[in-house]
């Protein structure tokens, strides 16, 4: 079967978040297991598998994403990458409704190349910092929150995006701290550009040291920021090594995530 790799929230190869992505000819998944082996052998933060659902339902694909060791109830970047080649290929137009453990998603593709995805807004709650998180980081937080349920992380702002790009955290104490990862963010340093906040996304509990881009973390961080500045529209910057961009709009109980996808490899799975 064909295997794409997709770089996700980037108009350029090699940059942005990359993902796996297999369409599946049948109308079921394989068996977990072999899943579970397809996505440990791409070794990305996640591989997505999709199949046609029959016509005339609530969704159009069923959509599951896997990382090296576990499957995740909710992702943005690869939803994005799978939607990507659904256009590029044909196999689907206009926008298209997903299928997935967290709900019914959608994507839609833009005039501009783009592709917006349509995801349940996160709820935050302030919880105290756990005694260990600002060694864990290695800076001291300024505010926690809790996500919701799908998600599952703690969102931690920091001083400035200086330290936020400078973390080097403890990735064997970050792993004990949530249900999936912790999530740091700050002002950007001129929120007049091209974004208004900072991100760094760290999984090493889901087998993910660090995620690039992680479009369902910005779900809890569209909200967060939008009270702070006081409008609904606004676009963040996220990575260490590699970096991309993702324009968020608050839609009350929605969130919607636009960004860019490029095929970087197209190949074939033998297994």
């Amino acid at each position: 079967m064909r295997i794409r790799i997709v770089d996700a929230f980037t108009d350029r190869p090699f940059s942005g978040n990359p993902a796996g992505v297999l369409i599946l000819d049948s109308g079921s998944f394989p068996d977990d297991g072999w899943l579970q082996r397809v996505a440990a052998e791409v070794n990305l933060s996640e591989t997505a598998f999709a199949h046609p659902l029959p016509p005339g339902g609530e969704a159009d694909w069923a959509l599951r994403w896997l990382t090296p060791t576990t499957e995740v109830d909710m992702c943005g970047h690869a939803t994005l990458a799978t939607a990507h080649v659904l256009h590029r290929t044909g196999a689907a137009t206009g926008t298209i409704r997903f299928a997935a453990r967290c709900g019914i998603l959608s994507a839609t593709a833009d005039p501009d190349g783009t592709v917006t995805l349509d995801f349940p807004t996160s709820s935050l709650t302030p919880v105290p910092a756990p005694d260990c998180l600002a060694a864990a980081l290695g800076a001291e937080p300024v505010a926690v929150h809790d996500t919701a349920a799908h998600i599952g992380d703690l969102v931690v702002e920091l001083a400035d995006e200086a330290t936020v790009r400078g973390l080097t955290p403890d990735l064997a104490a970050i792993a004990a701290l949530s249900g999936r990862g912790v999530v740091v963010t700050a002002v950007a340093d001129r929120p007049e550009g091209d974004y208004q906040f900072v991100s760094r996304g760290f999984f090493p509990a889901a087998g993910i040291d660090e995620d690039p881009v992680t479009g369902s973390a910005h779900t809890a961080l569209a909200p967060y920021w939008a009270a702070r500045f006081g409008r609904d529209e606004l676009t963040g910057f996220q990575g260490g090594a590699r970096t991309g961009l993702v324009h968020v709009r608050l839609r009350g109980d929605r969130t919607l995530l636009t960004g860019h996808a490029v095929t970087v490899i197209d190949g074939e799975l033998h297994a």
